[in-house]
């Protein structure tokens, strides 16, 4: 590292494809200027290449450790060592612009009531589902990295609008940016839904290492946040608590004050509400994780017999179709409904009937009259007065609600406004 670097203050040849010699500022501004940017870029790569080897080691040295109580505050101390090293590298990833990694991102507007990502390694499907799907025009053949960006589509399923998104093949070492892998990855964490799509005629490892590269960066598949509360304080040392009937898994109080020490906290309040590891520790230090519910979509079935087929049904989440044929595509759109889990909220005009063709899509998260008046235009909230709702989420028919009812799916709402 310091050859290259003590290379980068005389001349760029050899790092960045530069002829010329460093040439002193006085002579020529531009010129100087041009070669300090080429140094100064030749220093975050030795410092992203040293982080890297830095990753590697950590890996291997869990790898080795045997797994017991007394190796248990150690393997913690390193996996907050190396969610901090992952987190500098996709930081600084980001501090370039222009998408990461040195090109030009591929991300597109994001339009509808919801997103979905394929993600999966090159050539098990992406681009011929999306076509099925939406009619949209994905270049396919029959060689692999056919797809070069993000092709986006438009998918419609029970009167809502899914923007679906076909990315380019992920390869092992995109959490670390190989192959755009970054850019990936960074479009799929903006999706509500991912969609891994695996190929039955390979390997079944596939899963794992696709896996290993969204968790990397920091994404949670089919998880949902830990209920632990953390706070930092100025002073008083670590407070510790767990809520009754619930225990740490393989760490104690020891281990979690040494994992914030690494992250230099001396002062916090933490109390826990669930069976916690450390990796849930970690992971709500951190505050940047994305928990997104995914679909493991099995293509290509119809190249294996029935025999396999029930083997591959022990898989959880996961839905077998077959693209080229559209067999089972009417399945994968309702589990992908029900994984997305939106509500469906129909409006009904004064004096009118109901408007059921075209219902106003809301997350089951953010089921509220506010967030209904919301979705449809900030400006009805300052004139609401009072809503009129039919359906589940009432005891009877018409019912007059607050901003605050939750509603339900399928149910008729009417507001009326402040005279």
């Amino acid at each position: 590292a310091q050859a290259i670097l003590a290379q980068a203050g005389s001349s760029c040849h050899g790092i960045f494809g530069c002829e010329r010699r460093l040439v002193p500022a006085r002579h020529c501004h531009r010129q100087g200027f041009q070669h300090r940017r080429s140094a100064r870029r030749c220093r975050r790569t030795v410092a992203k290449m040293s982080q890297l080897q830095k990753i590697a080691d950590i890996e291997a040295e869990m790898a080795r450790t045997q797994k017991n109580k007394a190796t248990n505050a150690h393997l913690g101390l390193l996996k907050a060592k190396l969610a901090k090293l992952r987190a500098s590298i996709v930081s600084e990833s980001t501090k370039g612009g222009g998408g990461g990694g040195g090109g030009g991102g591929f991300e597109v507007s994001k339009t509808g009531d919801a997103r979905v990502g394929f993600v999966g390694f090159p050539s098990v499907g992406k681009s011929t589902l999306l076509n099925k799907m939406t009619g949209q025009e994905s270049e396919v053949a029959a060689y692999e990295f056919t797809t070069l960006t993000c092709v986006p589509g438009i998918f419609y399923h029970k009167g809502a609008k899914i923007q679906l998104l076909d990315l380019p093949g992920i390869i092992e070492g995109a959490k670390d940016g190989k192959g755009r892998g970054k850019q990936v990855i960074s479009t799929a964490m903006s999706c509500s839904l991912i969609l891994i799509v695996l190929d039955v005629m390979k390997s079944i490892a596939h899963k794992k290492k696709i896996e290993y590269e969204l968790e990397g960066v920091g994404m949670r598949l089919n998880k949902h946040p830990p209920a632990i509360t953390f706070a930092k304080k100025e002073k008083g040392g670590l407070a510790l608590s767990v809520a009754p009937g619930y225990s740490l898994v393989d760490c104690d109080e020891e281990v979690i004050g040494q994992v914030l020490k690494e992250y230099r906290i001396m002062n916090a309040q933490v109390r826990i509400n669930c069976n916690a590891t450390i990796d849930d520790i970690i992971d709500v230090v951190e505050g940047n994780r994305k928990y997104v519910p995914c679909l493991y979509v099995m293509n290509k079935i119809d190249q294996i017999t029935i025999e396999e087929l029930d083997i591959i049904a022990e898989i959880p989440h996961h839905v077998p179709i077959c693209a080229h044929h559209e067999w089972n595509l009417d399945g994968l759109a309702d589990t992908m409904w029900a994984y997305m889990d939106l509500l469906r909220i129909y409006t009904k005009p004064k004096g009118q009937i109901p408007d059921y063709t075209s219902p106003v899509i809301l997350p089951a998260g953010k089921n509220t009259i506010e967030e209904f008046c919301l979705r449809i235009h900030k400006s009805l909230l300052a004139q609401f007065r009072v809503a009129l709702v039919w359906g589940r989420s009432v005891k009877h028919n018409p019912q007059r609600c607050g901003k605050d009812h939750k509603l339900l799916d399928e149910d008729v709402v009417q507001i009326i406004k402040k005279i």
